[in-house]
């Protein structure tokens, strides 16, 4: 596996840091996010850079991107990242109320969306710029084309903007982080640039407009925006860009547009492994070369089938959060510059191994004290693409970053002799449904907030089409007449579809710690051995 993680022991502090085996790499001063991703674009400006994955889909060249986001800045004298104002994407899927609370919580001043979408934010109390060209349906939009338009009538700005700084704010992604309900993770344009920085040292030069990457990871969240858009974007591939899950659109794509990379989650793969759906096309042409798994766990047995199905292509598994802005440890690192030595993967079923710029430590929960190599413990990470903190949150703010720059990310890991990461557990809570994150307190409010529900607890049960699919155990009020259909259908119509109730059951009691804690693992074993009798 190579040389072996730096590990650097303070003895004074009893500190156990590890650090990536690579060595570091420059991280430019005074680069917008923008600046860095799009540098060097004139050279490849009749490349494409975006193209729609539907047949007979949009396209867009690096000097059409380069020239609209000028333009879009123009227009709005102030624009979005390259003009230093903030971008927070958000679910198209989730509820007009769940967009709502977004806006107002990120004190947004406008919101840009399309006419699927325009339903939705049409009442979110802020101007709504739409992409598309049926404008009489979406009375009182601004037109995202008449507002291109009328930025080249205008010209420069009349008032000199000041210069975005690398320390300004980028964007505000969305994250339930390790408790709680979603929060507003507060990115720099220097966390951005540092992360994409240490998560691509590896790319060659001889790969720069050669790579094309399949964007099916939606742009909101934190993977589809850095992980996919900015890193091959900065490398002048092509992104294949798909608004949904289709699995013929899907595999389509990748015989159609000669995709090599394929960002995906597990369900993906298991639909790829197992759907008939696959039988209909010819996938023994592939330029697939590698798939890269995170956002979720990746089953062994999946992994094997799909590496037995799919033999020439490589499975990297990747580990990375918002809080992060993005990856964090990684799979495959290509040559090693140093030692002119083959492509170095990390063991299957483990997560990666430390990037450079990267420092990482495992922690007991209980003590705080960081642990030695083999040992479980929560992993801790250091950079300079860790968060801001959490918009307007102080208190989360803290619980997440200590007092020396540590983000606490609420997993259970430990780094093996070879310097490759594995996760055993989690200590947060959190449900990972398809990649998408579920708060189980989210859920937990509503559910308390039906009259006939004394008492509920959420938590996530393991499925193969999922990965994990969130559940309820809910203690009725007496006299109530409610089902348990009842119940589940009143959560879902106050939750994007991600996040409702997929089994609910009546119980007499929620078990709860001393301090009040909800036992989850507890109600887990008792949900499923409830289940097992009932199908017996």
């Amino acid at each position: 596996m190579g040389d072996a993680p730096i590990a650097v022991v303070n003895e004074a502090e009893e500190e156990h840091i590890f650090r990536s085996r690579f060595p570091p790499v420059d991280l430019p001063d005074d680069v917008t996010l923008p600046e860095f991703v799009l540098a060097g674009a004139e050279a490849y400006a009749d490349n494409v850079a975006l193209v729609e994955a539907a047949p007979g889909g949009r396209s867009y060249t690096y000097g059409e991107v380069v020239r609209d986001v000028a333009r879009f800045a123009r227009a709005l004298r102030l624009g979005i990242m390259s003009a230093g104002a903030v971008f927070s994407g958000v679910n198209p899927r989730a509820i007009a109320a769940e967009i709502k609370k977004q806006v107002e919580d990120s004190e947004a001043k406008l919101v840009v969306t399309n006419e699927v979408a325009y339903d939705k934010v049409k009442d979110a109390g802020v101007p709504v710029i739409s992409i598309g060209d049926d404008m009489e349906r979406l009375p009182g939009a601004i037109s995202w084309d008449e507002l291109l338009a009328a930025a080249n009538r205008a010209g420069a700005p009349v008032v000199a903007l000041d210069p975005v700084q690398q320390s300004d704010l980028c964007a505000l992604p969305y994250s339930s982080g390790t408790t709680g309900v979603s929060k507003g993770v507060m990115l720099s344009h220097r966390n951005l640039v540092s992360n994409l920085c240490s998560s691509m040292f590896a790319v060659g030069e001889e790969l720069v407009g050669q790579v094309v990457t399949l964007g099916l990871m939606p742009f909101f969240h934190i993977y589809g925006i850095t992980g996919i858009c900015c890193s091959t974007l900065r490398h002048k591939g092509t992104v294949v860009v798909m608004d949904r899950f289709d699995l013929r659109t899907f595999l389509g794509a990748l015989v159609t547009h000669r995709v090599m990379f394929a960002p995906i989650v597990p369900p993906v793969m298991l639909a790829m492994v197992k759907s008939p759906v696959a039988d209909e096309f010819d996938l023994s042409d592939l330029a697939l070369k590698s798939v890269m798994t995170a956002a979720a766990p990746l089953a062994p047995d999946l992994l094997a089938a799909f590496e037995k199905k799919f033999p020439g292509v490589q499975v990297e598994e990747a580990y990375g959060l918002t809080e992060h802005s993005c990856i964090t440890l990684t799979h495959a690192a290509g040559d090693d510059p140093w030692q002119q030595g083959p492509v170095q993967i990390a063991k299957k079923n483990s997560v990666g191994f430390i990037l450079p710029n990267l420092e990482v430590k495992f922690v007991d929960p209980d003590t705080g004290r960081s642990l030695p190599k083999n040992t479980p413990g929560e992993i801790c990470v250091r950079s300079q693409a860790v968060m801001q903190g959490y918009y307007r949150k102080k208190e989360e703010t803290e619980r997440t970053i200590d007092a020396k720059g540590w983000l606490h990310t609420g997993d259970v890991g430990y780094i093996d002799d070879d310097g490759d990461v594995f996760i055993v557990d989690r200590i947060k809570e959190l449900i990972k449904y398809k990649g998408f994150q579920v708060a189980p307190a989210e859920l937990e409010a509503i559910l308390l907030s039906h009259p006939s529900v004394e008492d509920a607890a959420v938590f996530g049960l393991p499925d193969e089409e999922a990965g994990e699919v969130p559940v309820s155990c809910v203690v009725r009020r007496r006299g109530s007449s409610e089902s348990e259909a009842d119940i589940m259908a009143y959560v879902a119509g106050r939750v994007a579809s991600y996040k409702k109730l997929r089994q609910l059951q009546f119980v007499d009691v929620i078990p709860k710690s001393v301090s009040g804690k909800i036992l989850r693992r507890q109600l887990r074993d008792e949900f499923v051995n409830r289940t097992k009798t009932a199908a017996a």
